[in-house]
C-alpha cells in the first residue's frame, strides 16, 4: 500500500492473484523451504532483554548488531551455548534496509522496516549497548565507551558500512529543504517520497558516488521507480529523469547490464556515465558534478527533484586500527572470511573487502561459510568451506516487476530459479517486496537461511 495524503497519486498496478504466481513450482519449493525455516525458528524463544553490564571476557565477541552480527549472532550461540556470546551495538532499532527502496518510493511504510534491537538479539546472546572506541586484536580486546575494556577469544566484526554525506558540500545540511531525499538513511528516506509527490516538471536526478557502497543497484531503483510514478500521475512529459553515475557502465553484470539498457532506452532515461556528485546548492535547486574523465571540470544542473547515494567508507574505529588493509577495510580471505593476519579475528558484510556486491543475500551467504569456517578454527583444522562471492541485487524496475540480478566474484550470473532472470517479472517483484522480508525476520536472523545455493541446486537438477 503506497503511503501519501492522496489516493489519486498512488499508483495502482494491475496485478496477477498470488495464488496465480505462487503456483509455479519455483516459488513454491523458496515458500516450503520458508516454512521449513519459520518453524525451525519458532522453537527458539523470542529475546525481549535488555543490554546487560559487560562482562571482561567473551569466548566471542560480535562487533555490530545489523544483518551479518545477529546472523552470527543466533549461529555461534547454537555453537557454544548461551552466556558465551555477546553482541556489541549502540541502536535501540534493527533494519531491514533493502526496503527502503519501496518506503522512497510509496510503496512500503518506514516502520515495516524495522523492529527493536531488543527483539532480534538471539536469546542466550548479551547484549552490550555501546559503541566500538578501539580494536586490540595483538592484545585480543576490544574498547568501548567510558573505557571499558572486553577480551575475547574470537572476534567477528560486522561493524557496516558508514555514510559521508558530509563529503558532498552542502550536505547533509541541504536535506533540510525540499525537493531533495536518499533512500540510504532512516532520516532521508521519507524526503525521496515527498519530494516524488512534490515533483511538478523538470530535471528528476538521480546520482551514483564515486565510492564502493552497500546495494549498488539501489540509486537507480528508485529512478525506475520514479518514472513509473510520475506515468502513473501525469507528470511524465514534464519530467527529465537524469542518472549521473560515476561508474562507465550501468551494471557490473553484462546479462544485466544489457537488459537495463533496453529499459533505460524503452523510457527516455538520461544516463551520463563517469559524472559524481560533489556539492549541492538546495536554496537554487542546483547540484554540482565533477567530470572524472576530466579533471576540473564541472557541471552545474538545475533540479525539481534529487535523489542522493551518499559516498560511503568503512567505519573509522576499523579504518584506524590492525585489522584493516590499505584502504580501510576488514582484510579477510575472500574463500574463508578469516581474517588475513589474525587466525581469530573473522569478518563479514559490507566493513569487510570481499570484492563482491554488499547486500543482505550476500551476507546470508556469508554467513553460512563462517559458520563452517569458525566450527574448523575451534578444531585447530583448516577452513574448507569457500565463498564464491555469492551476492543478489533484486532490481525494481516498476511497482511490479524486478530484474532478479544474481552473481559471483567473477561477475557471472548465478542465478537460482530456471528462467531467464534478465527479464521483468511480476513474481520477482513479489518476492522482493513480501517474500524476502519475512525470510530475513524468520529465517536469516535466526541462523537458518545460507542463501539459495541448495535451492538453486534442487531447481536446477529438476530440469534435467
Amino acid at each position: 500500500m503506497l503511503t501519501g495524503d492522496s489516493c489519486e497519486d498512488r499508483p495502482r498496478p494491475r496485478m496477477t492473484p498470488l495464488v496465480m504466481v505462487v503456483s509455479c513450482r519455483p516459488v513454491r519449493l523458496l515458500g516450503s523451504f520458508l516454512q521449513q525455516g519459520t518453524q525451525q525458528a519458532s522453537k527458539f524463544q523470542l529475546h525481549t532483554g535488555t543490554p546487560c553490564a559487560a562482562k571482561d571476557y567473551y569466548e566471542f565477541l560480535i562487533l555490530g548488531g545489523g544483518s551479518g552480527g545477529i546472523t552470527m549472532g543466533s549461529r555461534i550461540k547454537r555453537k557454544v551455548g548461551a552466556g558465551k556470546v555477546a553482541i556489541v551495538e549502540p541502536s535501540e532499532k534493527h533494519f531491514y534496509q533493502p526496503m527502503w527502496t519501496l518506503v522512497g518510493a510509496g510503496a512500503k511504510k518506514l516502520s515495516s522496516s524495522s523492529r527493536s534491537m531488543a527483539r532480534v538479539i538471539p536469546s542466550g546472546v548479551e547484549w552490550i549497548k555501546s559503541r566500538v572506541r578501539e580494536l586490540d586484536p595483538d592484545k585480543n580486546r576490544i574498547l568501548i565507551d567510558e573505557g571499558k575494556e572486553i577480551a575475547y577469544k574470537y572476534l567477528i566484526i560486522a561493524l557496516g558500512i558508514k555514510l559521508e554525506f558530509e563529503k558532498i558540500k552542502g550536505l547533509p545540511e541541504g536535506f533540510r529543504y525540499p525537493k531533495i531525499g536518499s533512500n540510504y538513511s532512516i532520516v532521508t528516506v521519507e524526503k525521496t517520497w515527498k519530494a516524488l509527490q512534490g515533483f511538478k516538471e523538470g530535471n528528476a536526478i538521480f546520482t551514483f558516488p564515486n565510492t564502493p557502497i552497500k546495494c549498488a543497484g539501489a540509486p537507480q531503483k528508485i529512478m525506475y521507480l520514479a518514472e513509473a510514478y510520475f506515468r502513473k500521475t501525469g507528470k511524465r512529459d514534464n519530467a527529465n529523469i537524469i542518472f549521473n553515475t560515476s561508474l562507465g557502465a550501468i551494471f557490473g553484470v553484462k546479462k544485466y547490464a544489457d537488459a537495463l539498457e533496453e529499459i533505460i532506452k524503452a523510457r527516455n532515461i538520461n544516463v551520463n556515465y563517469r559524472q559524481n556528485l560533489i556539492e549541492v546548492l538546495p536554496e537554487k535547486h542546483e547540484a554540482v558534478f565533477e567530470d572524472l574523465d576530466n579533471p576540473g571540470k564541472t557541471n552545474v544542473i538545475s533540479y525539481e527533484m534529487l535523489h542522493v547515494t551518499p559516498p560511503m567508507g568503512p567505519p573509522d574505529v576499523v579504518k584506524e586500527s590492525p585489522v584493516a588493509d590499505a584502504a580501510g577495510w576488514v582484510d579477510v580471505n575472500k574463500e574463508t572470511l578469516q581474517h588475513q593476519k589474525y587466525p581469530n579475528v573473522f569478518g563479514i558484510g559490507d566493513c569487510t573487502n570481499l570484492p563482491t556486491s554488499r547486500t543482505a543475500a550476500a551476507v546470508a551467504a556469508q554467513s553460512g561459510i563462517l559458520d563452517h569456517t569458525i566450527s574448523l578454527v575451534m578444531k585447530n583444522k583448516k577452513p574448507v568451506k569457500k565463498y564464491n562471492g555469492y551476492t543478489s541485487c533484486p532490481l525494481i524496475t516498476n511497482y511490479n516487476r524486478v530484474i532478479l540480478a544474481e552473481f559471483d566474484y567473477n561477475a557471472q550470473p548465478l542465478e537460482t530459479f530456471p528462467f531467464d532472470q534478465s527479464k521483468e517479472r511480476l513474481s520477482m517483484y513479489l518476492m522482493k517486496a513480501d517474500v524476502m522480508p519475512i525470510l530475513y525476520w524468520n529465517a536469516m536472523l535466526k541462523g537458518f537461511w545460507n542463501g539459495p545455493a541448495r535451492l538453486r541446486s534442487l531447481l536446477h537438477l529438476g530440469r534435467h
